[in-house]
């Protein structure tokens, strides 16, 4: 199945919350602009990103990166590269590539979205629409690697002290009430 309609599947599956309607109406029309809304180089208006939220070995905690250009502490994430097979695998490898974690996939569905704006600097100022994922790390060891300069797991009462901004604290919470369902 071509890259473009996994998405749309995927995103079809997403049971969308009520908070998140506008975000989910503004990714199902982007799956239909003209030319590649998984494109790194689709900047009007913006593209599709990939990214990881990973639970601790105990499920007490998620893992935060501190993004160097952002100056801010979050998800490990990034973009689709033309390699990744579909969305899920292009998250899983940017958990791997920024952390030097192996990861298990806790659920294939979609686990939380969000548009957020990318600053210029290289490419001009453009939107991420942003897919994440819910994964759950082996180990509190985290290797890192030069994507990065710093990591650290967060429990889930610590988030809004780490930073305050929904598109951290909406995917906390639902983290929370995953694991408190027993679904691990």
């Amino acid at each position: 199945m071509p890259r473009r309609e996994g998405l749309r599947a995927l995103l079809a599956a997403y049971p969308v919350p009520s908070s998140e309607r506008t975000t989910f109406a503004a990714m199902n029309a982007l799956t239909g602009h003209p030319g590649d809304p998984l494109s790194r180089s689709t900047f009007n208006p913006g593209h599709f990103t990939a990214s990881a939220f990973v639970l601790s070995p105990l499920r007490d905690s998620v893992l935060l990166v501190h993004h160097q250009k952002l100056s801010r502490w979050l998800q490990p994430g990034g973009h689709i590269d033309p390699e990744d097979a579909d969305v899920i695998s292009a998250a899983r490898r940017e958990v791997l590539e920024e952390t030097g974690l192996t990861v298990a996939t806790l659920s294939d569905d979609v686990f939380d979205i969000d548009i957020h704006t990318y600053p210029p600097g290289r490419e001009p100022e453009h939107a991420h629409f942003d897919i994440r994922f819910l994964f759950g790390a082996d180990s509190l060891e985290v290797p890192g690697s030069d994507e990065i300069d710093d990591w650290r797991w967060v429990g889930f009462e610590e988030i809004e002290s780490v930073d305050d901004d929904p598109s951290l604290t909406r995917p906390f919470e639902k983290a929370r009430r995953w694991v408190g369902s027993d679904a691990s």
